[in-house]
């Protein structure tokens, strides 16, 4: 079994930057690819950004391309998105998960283990 608990939200006006972590327990996450999904109040589940076990590929949403960036630390189990020149839009709460594959995938299917999810709110 896997635990993630996800932590960094909060709240932040347009324009600034937030840095979300994602901590893995129970087993090593090293082999899975991770993603950052995000649901926003009455909408959908949203595929936000993955990465790959080893951190050599990463796919974004083009909706947070060139705001967002996604890393990992292995060693330490962990996950990050780092937000940078936040809109409204993203307000949502952000989801850490870890797939059931090594390789990039945005289907939300892929991934096996998911976290409570931690609320960004970003003022205008």
């Amino acid at each position: 079994q896997v635990q993630l608990v996800e932590s960094g939200g909060g709240l932040v006006q347009a324009g600034g930057s937030l840095r979300l972590s994602c901590a893995a327990s129970g087993r090593t996450v090293s082999g899975s690819a991770m993603g950052w999904f995000r649901q926003a109040p009455g909408k959908e589940r949203q595929f936000v950004a993955a990465i790959s076990w080893n951190g050599a590929n990463t796919v974004y949403a083009e909706s947070v391309k060139g705001r967002f960036t996604i890393s990992r630390t292995n060693a330490k189990n962990t996950v990050y998105l780092q937000m940078n020149s936040l809109k409204p839009e993203d307000t949502a709460v952000y989801y850490c998960a870890a797939s059931r594959f090594s390789a990039v995938r945005s289907a939300a299917e892929v991934y096996g283990y998911w976290g409570q999810g931690t609320q960004v709110t970003v003022s205008s």
